[in-house]
C-alpha cells in the first residue's frame, strides 16, 4: 500500500481544518431540536444549510425531502464508473433539546473550542459525524486527482432522528430509486475509546408493548372480595416474574428462534476488547451485573436477545395503605432483537403466551408500537473489510469490533433497500450524547475525514458488488 497518497489525504486535511471547524461551528449554531414544535424553522434551516454546504462541497445533485415532519437532505455525486459500487451515507441533522440552565458550562448552540475539544449540541451527535464526510470526499479528490468519488456516493441526511423517525420509513419507501445503492454506511455511532478504534458491525432490533389488565369493574374491598376474585396487579407482577427462568433466558415459546448465535471468531474478538467491568458499572449506575446465563457483559448488550420490564403499576400508588383489589393493571415491556429473529414473530408470540397465563376474569389487551428490526454485517464482507482498512490507515492502529445494544432507523434502510448496513463512526463515550456539554474530540473528528478519503477508493478497488449480495440478518 503506497503512503503517498496518505501524505497527501493529510496535507490537505491540515490545511482544510481550520476552515472545516469554522463550517461546522456554523451549522452547530442553527438549534435543530426536532422535538420542539417552536423550533420547526429551524430544522428546516439546518437542512437548507446543509443543502447548501454540499452543493459547495461538489454534488452536482442536492435536494431537500420533505416530509410530514421535518425535512430530510440527499445528495448524489456519481463516479463515472458504471461498475463501482454505489454507497448511501446516513446520518441526522435534528439535535436534542439543550439549554444552559440544563447543566452547560457555555451557550450549547454557541459552539466553543477548548482543550482539543469543540463543545456544543450536535457535534458529535450527529452533525460533526455527518460533516467529516464532506472533506473527506474533498480530501479524496486531492490526493487522488479524481474530479467525481471512486464510488457513485449518495447521502441521506434525515431531520427527525431525535424524535424517533416517525416519517422516516414512509420517506425510504418513497425515494427507494432514488436510493438504490450496494451498501449504507451509517455514521451516527461511535467507537470504544480514543486509544481503542473500533467498527460496530450490528444493532439490535426492538420491539415493546403495553399489556392492559382488567378486573373487577371498579377498585373493590380485599377484605370482602380479595383472595376469590381475580386481582389484575398481581397477575401483572406474576407475568413479569414469569418472563425469565432461573438462568435469565426468556420463556416466550418460539422467542429465541432464528437467532444467529455469535461464532467463536466473534466471541473472541469481542474478548480482545480492554473491558472494565467496575467501570462500566458505574457507567450503568448500578451495582452488579446480571443477566442471562453462560454470556459475557459484552454478549448479553451486543448480541443477545433480551425482555424487558419496562413499568409496572395498578391499584393504589398514594401515602399510606388503601386495602382494594384494583380494578386495573399495566405493564410495559420491550423486547431487543438480534439477527434472525422475527419481530412479527415474536409479537405473536408474546400475545399468545400472556393469553395462555392469564386466568378468567382478566380481560386484557396489548398494544404495539411498531419494531426495529435488527441489522448485522458478517466480519468477512468486503465492505466491511474496506471500512476497517481505512479506519486502520487513518489511526495507524488494530481495528476492533463492536456491536451496539441499542437499536435504530438504520434498519429500515437495510430492509427496504435490502443492502448491508456498515456502520463508520468516531466519537466516543466520553462525547456526551444527549447530556450536558456535547463535545467532540477534534482530532478524532479529523481521523474521521481521513477515513472517509481512504474509504471510497479502497471500496472501489476491492468490491465489485454481485447480484448474490444480500443484506444480513433480513
Amino acid at each position: 500500500m503506497s503512503t503517498a497518497p496518505d501524505t497527501a489525504v493529510r496535507a490537505f486535511v491540515e490545511d482544510h481544518r481550520e476552515a472545516f471547524l469554522d463550517d461546522l461551528a456554523q451549522w452547530l449554531r442553527i438549534p435543530s431540536v426536532s422535538a420542539d414544535p417552536d423550533r420547526a424553522d429551524d430544522v428546516r434551516r439546518s437542512a437548507r444549510w446543509l443543502a447548501d454546504a454540499l452543493a459547495g462541497t461538489g454534488f452536482p445533485t442536492v435536494e431537500v425531502w420533505d416530509t410530514p415532519g421535518a425535512p430530510a437532505v440527499f445528495a448524489e455525486w456519481p463516479s463515472g464508473d458504471p461498475e463501482a459500487p454505489t454507497v448511501l451515507v446516513y446520518g441526522h441533522h435534528d439535535v436534542q433539546p439543550a439549554a444552559r440552565e440544563d447543566g452547560w458550562h457555555t451557550d450549547p448552540f454557541e459552539p466553543v473550542i477548548s482543550g482539543g475539544r469543540m463543545y456544543a449540541r450536535g457535534a458529535a451527535d450527529d452533525k460533526g459525524q455527518v460533516f467529516f464526510h464532506t472533506l473527506g470526499v474533498r480530501a479524496h479528490l486531492a490526493a487522488t486527482g479524481r474530479t467525481a468519488p471512486a464510488v457513485n456516493l449518495k447521502l441521506l441526511i434525515e431531520g427527525e432522528e431525535e424524535s424517533g423517525s416517525p416519517h422516516f420509513p414512509a420517506l425510504v419507501r418513497a425515494r427507494a430509486e432514488r436510493l438504490a445503492c450496494d451498501a449504507v454506511i451509517v455514521s451516527d455511532t461511535g467507537m470504544w475509546s480514543e486509544d481503542t478504534p473500533t467498527v460496530c458491525t450490528g444493532m439490535r432490533g426492538l420491539t415493546d408493548c403495553q399489556i392492559d389488565l382488567h378486573g373487577p369493574d371498579q377498585d373493590i374491598h380485599s377484605g370482602s372480595f380479595g383472595g376469590a376474585v381475580p386481582n389484575p396487579a398481581m397477575e401483572a407482577a406474576r407475568l413479569a416474574a414469569a418472563l425469565h427462568d432461573e438462568d435469565l433466558r426468556v420463556t416466550i415459546p418460539g422467542f429465541y428462534d432464528g437467532v444467529i448465535e455469535l461464532t467463536a471468531r466473534e466471541r473472541e474478538l469481542l474478548a480482545e476488547l480492554p473491558f472494565d467491568e467496575d467501570g462500566w458499572l458505574r457507567t450503568a449506575h448500578s451495582h452488579a451485573t446480571h443477566g442471562e446465563a453462560g454470556q459475557s457483559t459484552l454478549e448479553r448488550i451486543w448480541a443477545r436477545p433480551t425482555a424487558e420490564v419496562n413499568g409496572i403499576g395498578g391499584g393504589y400508588q398514594g401515602p399510606g395503605g388503601k386495602t382494594i383489589v384494583p380494578s386495573t393493571a399495566q405493564l410495559k415491556l420491550s423486547f431487543r432483537l438480534v439477527a434472525g429473529q422475527d419481530a412479527e414473530a415474536v409479537q405473536r408470540s408474546v400475545r399468545d403466551w400472556v393469553a395462555e397465563r392469564l386466568p378468567a376474569g382478566i380481560r386484557h389487551e396489548i398494544t404495539f408500537w411498531g419494531a426495529t428490526r435488527p441489522c448485522l454485517t458478517p466480519l468477512d464482507h468486503p465492505a466491511l473489510r474496506s471500512v476497517v482498512r481505512a479506519m486502520g490507515r487513518a489511526f495507524d492502529k488494530p481495528i476492533r469490533f463492536t456491536r451496539e445494544g441499542g437499536s435504530g432507523p438504520a434498519a429500515d434502510l437495510q430492509d427496504v433497500l435490502g443492502v448491508p448496513v456498515l456502520f463508520l463512526g468516531i466519537s466516543v463515550p466520553s462525547d456526551g450524547w444527549h447530556a450536558p456539554n456535547e463535545k467532540v474530540e477534534l482530532d478524532l473528528l479529523m481521523k474521521g475525514v481521513e477515513t472517509a478519503a481512504y474509504l471510497w477508493d479502497d471500496l472501489a478497488r476491492h468490491w465489485r458488488p454481485a447480484a448474490s449480495d444480500a443484506a444480513p440478518g433480513a
